[in-house]
């Protein structure tokens, strides 16, 4: 009987990741065709991706790995960049059923994101191990087979198109943004921040030989505290 009921919540789960597996795909086509045009073979991008799952942190890590950056940089640029699943992950602790074991909620943390967390956070009741694990694995499987398909894609091209693709990456980025830009102010403010501050970077001479990475990590923290100063509650009346 518990077999049953499993596979019921697993398949549940499954079923409420599917559109997020599907929309993972055109990003992580992106992804493995900017890895692999930057020079990473095939092999790695997918690596990067079925370990990693995540956006624009490994976008971020991929590009300074591509770039020559050190291990230092790498991990506190990824770190920043992903700490946000955190306190998604903790979030979702208090939901959880009771006495689940600590490699299972390891697990479930592995495959949190965006947007699963946003899909567990509307479901009713407790959330169980079967569902939530249902729940990830479209996800991992839709943003590593897109990685894969756009890393071979990308192999295959002629070299010159192949370094023209890595444009895609900042039009997937802007495709991220423009949607929630829209729909709140604070966003709004905090991208162009965040852009001022890397316009600094790139055109004040006593700044412009700090490393890429590092770059990011002082854009990123500094944005981000400007916009919880200004924006301690969010445009929908939760706070930040």
């Amino acid at each position: 009987m518990n077999n049953i009921i499993n596979k019921m919540e697993f398949s549940h789960g499954f079923t409420r990741g599917l559109p997020i597996a599907i929309g993972y795909i055109p990003i992580s086509f992106t992804f493995g065709l900017m890895a692999v045009s930057g020079g990473l073979p095939v092999w790695m991008a997918v690596l990067i991706s079925i370990t990693n799952v995540t956006s624009a942190g490994q976008f971020a890590g991929t590009n300074l790995i591509i770039n020559g950056a050190g291990c230092l940089e790498i991990s506190l640029t990824t770190f920043i960049i992903n700490l946000r699943y955190i306190i998604m992950s903790l979030s979702l602790t208090q939901r959880l059923e009771k006495g689940l074991p600590i490699l299972k909620r390891m697990i479930i943390a592995f495959g949190i994101t965006d947007e699963v967390f946003s899909v567990a956070s509307v479901e009713k009741g407790t959330l169980s191990y079967p569902f939530l694990l249902g729940l990830i694995t479209g996800p991992i499987i839709g943003w590593t087979g897109g990685t894969l398909l756009g890393a071979i894609i990308s192999s295959s091209l002629p070299e010159a198109f192949s370094g023209a693709m890595g444009i895609a990456l900042y039009a997937a980025f802007i495709a991220i943004m423009l949607p929630q830009a829209k729909s709140s102010k604070a966003v709004i403010v905090i991208v162009l921040v965040a852009a001022a501050i890397t316009c600094m970077f790139k055109y004040i001479p006593l700044l412009a030989n700090i490393s890429s990475g590092f770059r990011i990590i002082i854009a990123t923290v500094s944005a981000a505290g400007i916009g919880a100063l200004l924006y301690p509650v969010c445009d929908t009346g939760e706070t930040s």
